[in-house]
């Protein structure tokens, strides 16, 4: 006669501070929270009771592994572990490495017969999966074939000394002097729209017409103080050299008469003209500082000439130049009301390094 021996496995016990034992009564008493972190703070005050799994299981009308789980999560998590669904397993993917690695390296490397770029629709055609896929493995790899990034390398033989300069004048600017950066932004088109638009409501976006009727143009002179933030600014028909000497005075006449002032401009003919330089001579705290070509993005007024296009330019209708006009100085005004100043922070070595990074992998691929 053999004897047979049955060993029961025993769960581990539960011990409750009261600050647990008084939060999970909270819960299984609750009537607003969700099912099931009532059931489960239930399985928990009984477990800790002494109460067996299969007579939990049994008076909570739920199977045993349900309660085996819930015990285990709190005696890893504690009161952490019952607020959340518990990990589950991920459907075992069907796509293989290798369809996965053929994707990539024909996003990153082909292009499409006919075509400048991929599309997810050509390349689940090339590769015999569905658009979703396609879609899922770009996201994962961080690709996105639909979108390009313009740059230019400045070509500037003197775009080492010119950076040094203007950056220094950013980071380190001369004592008892001002530091102003001016261009201009030309060709403002007063731009009408040809059908009154919708306001936005909700549920719905404000609408515009894609297309408008041309009611002249404006050229901003525009001159943004680096101490404060601050903006000359003044609008003309034209931007000739003519007019660049008018704003100039307009500068003289709108800063402390004892001060130097060193404009930061670019490299446009009008700023080199003979007529300016022999002004310029005359008005010796006046210093130019030429960018290096190519370079717009080293001259902070652009920052500021796209927060007046974005926040006013872009949405307005204007019926003609002087409504525009009217416009842009509403504008320059509020800002200098609470002005904004805007802060440059890279190093002239920063830039460098990337400029010969970006060389670099320019040459790589010529």
């Amino acid at each position: 006669m053999i004897a047979k021996i049955c060993i029961m496995h025993l769960a581990p016990p539960i011990i409750l501070s009261s600050e647990e034992r008084l939060k999970l009564n909270t819960w299984a008493r609750a009537i607003s929270l969700p099912v099931r972190l009532v059931q489960r703070a239930r399985i928990v005050t009984m477990a800790a009771d002494g109460i067996a799994n299969q007579d939990i299981a049994r008076h909570l009308n739920i199977s045993r592994p349900t309660v085996q789980l819930w015990r285990e999560r709190f005696l890893a998590l504690r009161m952490a572990g019952l607020e959340k669904d518990a990990p589950r397993p991920g459907r075992i993917p069907n796509i293989s490495e290798g369809k996965v690695r053929s994707v990539v390296e024909a996003t990153l490397h082909t292009k499409p017969p006919n075509a400048t770029h991929w599309s997810t629709r050509l390349m689940a055609k090339a590769q015999g999966l569905s658009q979703s896929t396609i879609r899922r493995i770009w996201k994962q790899h961080g690709l996105k074939p639909h979108l390009i990034r313009t740059f230019k390398v400045s070509r500037d033989k003197q775009f080492i000394e010119k950076l040094y300069d203007v950056v220094g004048l950013y980071l380190n600017p001369p004592d008892k002097s001002l530091v102003l950066s001016v261009d201009e932004k030309s060709q403002v088109q007063a731009l009408d729209r040809t059908q009154p638009g919708l306001p936005m409501k909700k549920g719905r976006c404000g609408t515009m017409t894609h297309d408008y009727k041309r009611n002249g143009t404006t050229t901003l002179f525009a001159a943004l103080n680096m101490l404060d933030g601050k903006v000359i600014g003044d609008c003309m028909p034209r931007h000739r050299h003519q007019e660049f000497i008018r704003f100039l005075k307009k500068i003289d006449d709108e800063t402390p008469a004892h001060i130097d002032l060193h404009l930061i401009v670019d490299n446009y003919g009008t700023h080199k003209h003979p007529r300016v330089t022999s002004w310029l001579r005359r008005h010796p705290r006046f210093n130019l500082h030429f960018i290096p070509t190519s370079s717009s993005w080293l001259n902070m007024v652009e920052r500021w000439f796209r927060e007046l296009t974005d926040k006013r330019i872009r949405r307005g209708s204007f019926r003609n130049v002087r409504e525009l006009i009217s416009a842009i100085r509403e504008y320059v005004g509020n800002h200098n009301q609470n002005p904004h100043v805007f802060t440059w922070n890279a190093s002239a070595e920063s830039i460098l390094l990337k400029v010969a990074k970006c060389k670099e992998a320019l040459d790589s691929l010529h």
